[in-house]
């Protein structure tokens, strides 16, 4: 059950980002809600409620972020079979397309709309953006592919790349807007997952769909088929709800001048920032390139493609339980210090997993990465928002995204220039590299001080005033 609370005093939510709706009273507040807490104050009543709403617009994020990441890791599972195809060289430009998408989410001119069109208009024009740019970059894919163009293709990845901001940026935006403290860390967490899911999904499906060089058109025809469908509907969702749910959801943000001093001059968040942009630039670029990285030990396409599959199953299971209990305890540096020394040690171990020429060591190994990472980001991505607010959670959650995005694209290409030319292409080189600067950052974490998480203060203060009320 999440906390709905609010201070005694507030009357109207004139300027704050849930559009300026006034007060309303039980009878007025309709049939959407599902809970409710109302007080009387001498000048009216105040309601702060959630709505059952909210599980649309959050369903509508998840599906555009997994059809996005579908979309990023079409051609990275079957890097041999599309090399074939176009009649490329050698698999480094199949690379590219997945590394193109890191490096359109940095782009300044994208962000700053990003950013204006969430702190401004909310969520719904953001998701319309990217379900416009995600079917016309799948169609166009298409297209080029059974003409053979590659730069065709590598056009489509582009708009792709162009609507992954619009979404995957929008997680902590969404659950301030729309949840209370006791349910955003999952709702973030739901959020940012289903982009790595749909990676996982593209690593089994596209196996089976493209068997052959010749199948390359039909995989990217159904991939597209399947974009089309996961991005229609959203075009209906709620931008805000109705009333605040909860104290800490009602006070105006900050303008974009005063949060960037707020953010950057906060030491805990630029440790963070650090750490969020390796960790995810690394988990990127694995990712990419988890088929290089084993097939030239002996291990099959499929056997990478299920690597990667519990990577990421393992990764939603163990954040399915961790999530929902930090929403309770709200132990966020606890949980950050456990897990980073655990991300760390599992690149170092994946550097002789390919060696073992065993299933049970990349297995195992993808496992226990796919955990601590997945449990790490939404954590990471609401303790920024605490300790910034009354920043935009966007700037942020932005912020963090960019750095992992971009450090991905940088990441992967050192990784594939690592490669041993004399020895088959084998990745142990790249996989050296990686684990070195995992293990670098990781001693931020005792760096990091306690300090208070300011909305969970302001539900708490909110929620002692109506107690003694």
């Amino acid at each position: 059950m999440e906390l709905k609370s609010l201070p005694p005093r507030i009357t109207r939510h004139s300027g704050s980002r849930n559009g300026g709706a006034a007060p309303v009273s039980e009878e007025e507040g309709g049939g959407g809600e599902e809970e409710q807490q109302r007080i009387m104050p001498d000048d009216g009543a105040v309601v702060y409620q959630v709505y059952k709403e909210r599980w649309f617009g959050l369903a509508g994020l998840m599906l555009m972020n997994i059809v996005i990441s579908w979309g990023w890791l079409t051609y990275a599972p079957v890097s041999d079979s599309t090399q074939i195809w176009f009649g490329l060289d050698s698999q480094s430009p199949v690379n590219w397309l997945a590394t193109v998408i890191f490096f359109t989410y940095g782009l300044c001119g994208l962000l700053l709309a990003v950013l204006y069109t969430l702190n401004r208009h909310g969520v719904k024009p953001a998701l319309m953006a990217s379900s416009f740019l995600v079917l016309v970059g799948n169609w166009i894919r298409y297209s080029c592919t059974q003409r053979k163009s590659f730069g065709g293709v590598m056009f489509g990845q582009i708009l792709i790349g162009f609507a992954q901001p619009f979404v995957l940026s929008a997680a902590t935006h969404y659950s301030d807007l729309w949840f209370t403290s006791r349910g955003r860390i999952s709702a973030t967490a739901l959020t940012s997952f289903s982009n790595p899911f749909g990676a996982a999904l593209g690593q089994l499906i596209n196996l089976m769909l493209a068997t052959s060089p010749e199948k390359i058109p039909e995989m990217t025809f159904w991939v597209a088929i399947i974009a089309t469908v996961a991005s229609l509907p959203w075009w209906f969702v709620k931008s805000r709800p109705p009333t605040p749910p909860c104290a800490s959801a009602v006070g105006k943000k900050l303008g974009f001048k005063e949060s960037l001093g707020v953010v950057f001059r906060n030491r805990g968040f630029l440790l963070v920032f650090v750490m969020f942009s390796v960790y995810l630039g690394f988990f990127n670029a694995m990712s990419s390139l988890l088929n290089q990285i084993m097939l030239p030990y002996g291990y099959t396409a499929d056997e990478a493609g299920i690597t990667g599959a519990i990577l990421i199953v393992a990764g939603l299971v163990t954040s399915a339980i961790v999530s929902p209990i930090n929403d309770r305890t709200h132990s966020f540096l606890t949980a950050i210090r456990i897990f980073v020394p655990i991300i760390a040690l599992s690149y170092v171990a994946l550097i002789f997993a390919p060696r073992t020429h065993t299933l049970a060591a990349p297995f195992a190994i993808s496992a226990l990465l796919g955990a601590a990472s997945f449990s790490l980001l939404p954590l990471v991505l609401e303790w920024a928002v605490e300790q910034t607010h009354p920043a935009p959670p966007e700037l942020t959650n932005v912020t963090l995204w960019v750095g992992g995005q971009i450090l991905g694209a940088v990441f992967l290409i050192i990784m594939d220039a690592l490669k041993d030319k004399d020895d088959n292409d084998k990745m142990w080189k790249s996989l050296i590299f990686e684990a070195v600067v995992a293990c670098a950052v990781s001693p931020l974490t005792l760096m990091l001080g306690h300090s208070a998480n300011r909305r969970i203060e302001i539900d708490k203060v909110a929620a002692q005033r109506i107690g003694a009320s």
